[in-house]
Parts: C-alpha cells; structure tokens; sequence
C-alpha cells in the first residue's frame, strides 16, 4: 500500500482504539467504578489516541527536488503541484502543513523582520495578528497553488540588513548570499509559513516539515534544535547524479546527524535518478550507477544503505497523475512510500500500543482492588446476616448499636486521615516546585546570561554542560522527594489496611529517568548544532536570545510532562484512598438499612441476604468481564477488526444490573 493507504488504516486504528476506551469508560461507571483517578487515566488514553501526530521533515538543500517530492507522495491526488516546484529556488522559508479544527483553510506567513525582535517562534504562533493571512480554498487546485508560492518570495536588502538578519557573516563569506546588478542581496521575505487545509492526510495527523537549504536552516536555531529532534521522521534529499555535496554534508553534520537511538528515524532520498536514464547505456549499468551511489552515499552519512531510497519524484508525480503504473515503477516512488509506512507508521503504532497498554494494566490494577475491597464488604455483611437467622430482637437492637458505634469510631479517624494528607500534599508541593516554570526560568537565567555575552563563544559547551548538569540534579532531587512521599504513604496505607482492613495499594513507584533521557538528548540535539558556522552566528544577541528561547520552550514541554506524570500519580493514589473511605461509608449506610429492615418486617432478613448473594454474583461477573477486557488489552489487529471489541464492551455495559452496588 502507498503511504498515504497506510496513514488511512493508521487513522482508522487510532480511532478504533478509542473507541474501545470510551467503552471502557462506560462499563467502569456503569459500576460506579470510574473514580477521578480512573477517569483522568482514561481521558488521558483518549487524548493521546485522538490527538497524536505524525511529522515528516523533509530536508535539502536547494534544487534537489524537496517541493516536487512532498508533491508527489502527499499531493498527486489534486493532478497538479500543489507546492512551487520550479527550477531554481522554491520553498525559501520554513513552512509547515497541518490541520487545526477551529482555523480556517489559511496560509499564514510570518515576516522575515521578525528576526529583529527576541521574541521566538513559539512566542510568535501565539500572536496571530503579527502573521499575514491568505485564505484558501482546497477545492480549487489551482487556487491553493498560487497562494503557497508566496513561501518562495524574496527581499532585496543592504548587506547591513542581510547580516542583521543572519542571513550576512564576514567569517564565513562562502554561504553568504550573492550580490545583485543593484548592490543588494536576495534573502527569504518570509521566516516562517503554517499552511492550514483539510487534506484527508493532515486531518488525520500528519504534519508536513518542508525545510529551505542550509543558510535559510541555520539561521532559525528553534528549526533546528525544537522542530526537527520531534519528527518522526525526517527524509534527507541528496540529487542522484551529484551524491553528497559539500553543503549537503555540512547540513547533515550540523542539523540531521542522528544520535544512535535514532538512526532509524532518518531516510535519505537520492532523488531525479530519471537524469541517469541514459538510451545510450543498458538498464543493467543505470541501475549499478544507483545502487553505487545509494552506496556511496550511506557510507558519507554513516547510514545502512537500506535507509538511501533512489526515486524519480517528477516522474512519480507524472505517474500518478496519468495513472500510469509502469511509469510508478519505474520512479521507485512506492519503495520511499514503503519505507515511510514501515519506518514512520509502524515504529508510532508500536509507542502508542505500548504507551495505551501501559496505562490500561494500571487501570485493571486499581480496578481491582475497587472490586476485591467492595466484594470483602459484601462478604462481610452477608456473614454478619446470616448470623441473625433465629435470633431476637433484642441481639439485631445490639448488632444495630454495634454497628453505629463502629461508625462513629471510623468517622473519628478522619482527622489522622487528613493530616496524613496534609503532609503528603506538602512534600508533593515541593515536587511541583523543583518541575514548575518559576525553577526552570530560575535555572536557565545562568545559561542565557551566559549565551547573550558578546564575542565568539568558545566555551559554550561547558555552559551547557552546567546548565544541563543543573537540570539533571534538580530532577535527580525530585526523584528523592517522591521516593519520600512513596515510602510516607506506604506506611500509611498499611496501618489503614490493618486498622479498617482496607486494601490499599500504592501505584507502582513513578521514575522520572525518561525525562533525564529527554534532557539528554535536547542537550545532544544543541551541542551537534554548534558547530563552527553556528558559533559565528552566536556572536550576535539577537541570534542568541533566539537560542536561549529555543532551549526554554523544549524544556517546558519535558517538565510539563514529568509535572502531568507526577499529578496522575498522586491521583491514583489518592483516588484508592478515596475509593475505599467512600465505600466503607456505605457499607456503614447499607448495614445499618439492612438491620433497620429487619427490624421492621420479619421477612426483611432473608430478602436482604437474596439480595447480597445478587450482587455477589454480579460482582463476579464484573471481575470476569475485566479480566476478558485486560486480556484483549489495545488491538494490534488490522484497524477493520477493532470496532468490534468496543462494541461488545459497549453491549456489556447494557447489561449492567440497576440494583444497589
């Protein structure tokens, strides 16, 4: 299947798996079992499933065919280019293609003066009105294709200007911009362009990095150090009859190099292998002077030459517009389309599965406990009722009295239960501390101080070597700090399960080691960056500054997250606890009914116990049913399969009993 067939069942998949969710949902509070822990849990799922994203970069220097690929993998379906792709330069700014629900089919394209001001990108999508906006109408092919050829506008400015830009740099004169008849010099109009349209592709997730050449990309830090490390994948475009050129090597070393976890995550495509189809020469020599080169290539970027893809896109393009097959083939276009599918789709199945599975086992966890705690109860009373076959009214007064006594010394230790709590909330407030903003901005004060310092900054990587090793300890001190508030509620959890004979059980320890990972890896992501040309570039504060921002928006979104992970726990946690003080309050309640009942009519006692045995049996049922639903746990079948599970999930759910729980 092509690329885009295999983003339709990837789609389809994810809503499926929701699906499945949302009857899990149901089926927990049709119980009474969807506890404020299990809900967010969930909700959290959903969320995940629903919003994911898939982001391909796509990568070159100029004139290797970026624009005419994105055309022909994403776009041939309109039967025209969609993204300028003529000879010479195109796409001249960054531009990313993506659905959003409440904008409306647009371009937006930030201008390029911009780059004066400290503010960074992440800083500038929140101001709309600084953007200029050209609505599009996706029905008319043509119409869309004239407005995105904006993205290749250019300004004629002074040197002064070009260099205040980062576009001018006296050390490096080779990648500065070529002077004009008239003394200026040709720079991007634009620094930044979001294409926004309900392509069946982009509604379903994908996102669409096209990237200008090397001197565009190395001028916007926040491309290279934010967008590009969180692609999925990023397809690296070298011309077929060249190979790796000079600058096509610079870039890779400088923004693409992976690290070795990534590796996989980089195609090259050695593009316009139609320039090598040669009548004077046999199939057999064309097609060693590819594999050569495919060779060739892999070993300069140190890649497996299973990841360089030879592929004609214009011809790919042309083949899919006429419906031509034979042409399709021979454009090797599907052999890229296969490797994105595999690469892309397969390997982001595979996280969220693990990621959905994850949190579900956690789920049937705390479930579960709901369910014992709530069928001891039962057994309890079941006991306690049936001993009162035959007996007088005088022992069913005493049970009553025992019963309210009981009650009444469970009440009284809801003091000791909420000064627990306070200690627990205060040790946990300072876990929110060391993860909040007020300490990130704290701690990366030093290090952009450092950055927006004049001169050549040589020694910037132990500055952010001290800034990271700052960062890791505060994480390291917050991984204590919860170890504290763990061991602190596991004792009180067991005296609470020996006193009331609860089952309590805490959430399985939370460790904060993938989020150490993920520091070391932005931190990777900027010292590959700062290379030589780049430590030029330093030297200006502006440029600096754009850095320094760059670094704190990648790092909020870490802390967020360890922040967010750390909030469900707690909630986990504190929705057992809740969870089961919440039943033995009704259990209080019903007993007390129960024995008033009998009290009352004589034949209130066997009535009350048919009753119980009901609900025991029920219970049952729903141990049985949680059990079948964690054993199913997230489909990895073929998405056309999945809707069913949720279904009978869904069926299950009305089979729920009205009676008391």
């Amino acid at each position: 299947m092509s690329f885009n067939q295999e983003f339709d069942e990837h789609s389809a998949w994810r809503q499926a798996q929701a699906a499945r969710l949302q009857g899990l949902a149901e089926w927990l509070e049709a119980r009474d079992l969807l506890d404020p822990g299990a809900r967010e849990r969930l909700e959290q799922l959903r969320h995940q499933l629903r919003s994911d994203k898939v982001m391909v970069a796509f990568v070159a220097e100029f004139s290797r065919g970026k624009s005419e690929l994105i055309n022909a993998v994403f776009f041939a379906g309109y039967g025209r280019r969609i993204m300028p792709a003529s000879a010479g330069r195109t796409t001249m700014c960054p531009t990313e293609l993506g659905y959003d629900a409440d904008v409306p089919p647009c371009l937006r394209l930030l201008p390029i003066e911009t780059r004066l001001q400290p503010q960074s990108l992440l800083e500038w999508r929140g101001a709309p009105d600084q953007w200029e906006r050209i609505d599009l109408d996706v029905n008319d092919p043509g119409q869309l294709a004239r407005a995105i050829e904006k993205v290749a506008e250019v300004r004629r400015v002074t040197q002064d200007e070009a260099r205040a830009l980062g576009f001018w740099h006296d050390e490096a004169p080779e990648d500065n911009p070529l002077v004009g008849p008239d003394g200026l010099y040709e720079v991007p109009r634009w620094r930044h362009a979001l294409i926004n349209m309900a392509h069946p592709l982009l509604k379903q997730g994908l996102v669409i990095l096209d990237t200008p050449g090397l001197n565009a990309i190395g001028a916007e830090p926040e491309l290279t150090v934010s967008l590009l490390p969180q692609a999925h994948a990023v397809v690296f475009i070298l011309a077929a009859d060249a190979g790796v050129s000079k600058s096509d090597l610079a870039m890779w070393r400088e923004h693409l190099a992976p690290a070795a976890e990534r590796r996989d995550s980089r195609l090259v495509v050695l593009n316009k292998i139609d320039t090598l189809w040669d009548e004077l020469s046999t199939p057999a020599y064309i097609e060693a002077q590819i594999q050569r080169q495919r060779e060739a290539s892999a070993q300069v970027l140190g890649l497996s030459p299973a990841q360089v893809i030879a592929v004609s896109a214009q011809k790919g393009l042309l083949a899919k517009v006429r419906d031509d097959g034979r042409l399709l083939t021979e454009s090797r276009l599907p052999d890229l389309e296969r490797a994105l599918a595999q690469d892309v789709l397969a390997q982001r199945r595979t996280i969220l599965v693990e990621s959905v599975q994850a949190g579900l086992e956690a789920l049937h966890a705390q479930v579960e406990q709901h369910l014992h705690a709530r069928g001891r109860e039962l057994d309890e009373q079941l006991q306690e009722l049936e001993a009162l076959r035959g007996k007088n009214s005088t022992v069913i007064r005493q049970m009553r009295l025992r019963i309210e006594q009981e009650q009444a010394e469970f009440d009284a230790s809801g003091a000791r239960i909420q000064a627990v709590r306070s200690v627990h909330l205060k040790l946990l407030k300072e876990v929110f501390a060391l993860l909040g903003s007020t300490r990130l901005k704290a701690e990366m004060a030093q290090f952009a101080a450092a950055l927006k310092q004049p001169g050549i900054k040589l020694g910037i990587r132990r500055v952010y070597a001290e800034a990271f090793d700052r960062l890791r300890a505060g994480l390291q001190q917050a991984q204590a700090q919860l170890g504290e508030v763990q061991d602190m509620l596991g004792s009180t959890f067991r005296e609470l399960n020996t006193e009331f004979g609860f089952t309590l059980q805490l959430p399985e320890r939370l460790d904060l080691q993938r989020h150490t990972e993920a520091l070391d890896l932005i931190e990777r992501n900027h010292l590959q960056y700062l290379g030589l040309t780049n430590l030029f570039r330093l030297s200006q504060p502006e440029f600096a500054e754009r850095l320094a921002k760059a670094v704190l928006s990648r790092l909020k979104a870490v802390y967020e997250a360890a922040a967010d992970e750390v909030e469900l726990w707690n909630k986990s946690a504190a929705a057992q606890l809740d969870g089961q003080l919440r039943e033995r309050r009704k259990t209080f309640a019903r007993r007390i009914e129960a024995v008033h009942r009998i009290q009352q009519a004589a034949g209130g006692l066997d009535e009350r116990i048919a009753e119980l045995r009901q609900q025991l049996e029920q219970l049952a049922q729903d141990r049985e049913a949680l059990e079948r639903l964690s054993r199913e746990g997230v489909a990895v079948t073929e998405p056309a399969e999945a809707p069913a599970a949720a279904v009978d999930t869904r069926a299950d759910t009305e089979m729920a009993t009205d009676g008391e729980r």
